[in-house]
């Protein structure tokens, strides 16, 4: 457990001591000092090094030292004071664009010729520019109306696959014992597959209606957003007598943020400028397996 502000650098190659040079010399332009804790590791697949900071960043310093280190190809993680990877209990994920590689309603709608239409709801929607999801959910569903319900099923065999790492992070997580937990603002039929296949513990998302073979274009029950999300995950942490700080969370949305906020690490995956900002890590060179490097 380390008393300090950690620094971690993430990456596929070795690296560089130019890195290392680059980041001390911002660090000192911003007034702050960091010291290199280790020689850089080597593990199975990613690279890693570490400084420790004795001050807090603020969110402009965190950007500043992302962009160095994107510079040199290379991921930015910052681990808080105290933190203590033996502490986390709970992984938590989003699953569109997070452990899997696309927006699954986008690719329903593709199969109607109407991808443009809600893609363009999504996005707005990821990038916080829609505040409220469960609108924005409702009018994508709703140009699904009288769409087979064959497609959800062609969606996940034809288009649907695991991001990097995914396979390898939910074997790690659950031989470490985690409660593993995939809270999702997409639909049920897509979680519950993914469940069966990586062993989650517990799976949240959405319930479309389905009546005579056809989607109807409506939701059914209460919808997953973000505060759902948050309320999820709480219960999670409730559920094995932990607090929200012994949970590590992964998303690339704006629904996401209310989840990931208080967890004790967060982890943004090839997301949002809104949520790279707000986010411990930001993962847009390494695969999901490498948050078990953040948690070893």
């Amino acid at each position: 457990m380390s008393k300090h502000l950690t620094l971690v650098a993430l990456a596929s190659s070795p690296i560089t001591l130019q890195l290392n040079a680059a980041l001390i010399a911002h660090s000192k332009i911003l007034g702050i000092e960091i010291t290199k804790e280790t020689k850089e590791q080597s593990h199975s697949k990613y690279f890693t090094a570490r400084w420790t900071c004795s001050e807090a960043l603020l969110p402009e310093a965190r950007v500043a030292l992302r962009d160095i280190a994107a510079a040199h190809d290379t991921d930015l993680a910052f681990l808080s004071p105290g933190f203590n990877p033996d502490a986390v209990k709970v992984l938590a994920m989003d699953m569109d664009s997070t452990l899997i590689n696309i927006e699954c309603i986008d690719e329903v709608a593709d199969f109607t010729g109407k991808k443009t239409a809600v893609s363009e709801i999504t996005e707005a929607t990821m990038r916080g520019e829609i505040k409220d999801f469960k609108e924005s959910l409702r009018r994508r569903v709703a140009l699904l109306e009288g769409v087979s319900a064959d497609v959800l099923d062609s969606v996940y065999r034809e288009r649907l696959r695991p991001n990097p790492g995914a396979t390898e992070l939910l074997a790690g997580a659950n031989a470490r014992g985690l409660y593993t937990l995939l809270v999702s603002g997409g639909f049920t039929f897509f979680t519950q597959k993914l469940q069966q296949e990586f062993g989650f513990k517990q799976t949240q998302a959405n319930t479309l209606e389905i009546i005579d073979g056809k989607l109807t274009g409506k939701v059914i029950g209460n919808i997953v957003d973000g505060a759902a999300k948050d309320t999820y995950l709480e219960q999670a942490c409730n559920l094995i007598g932990c607090q929200k700080i012994n949970s590590i969370t992964m998303g690339d949305g704006s629904n996401d943020l209310p989840m990931m906020h208080g967890s004790g690490i967060s982890i943004a995956y090839k997301a949002k400028p809104i949520v790279k900002e707000k986010a411990d890590a930001a993962f847009d060179r390494v695969g999901l397996d490498a948050a078990l490097l953040l948690i070893a």
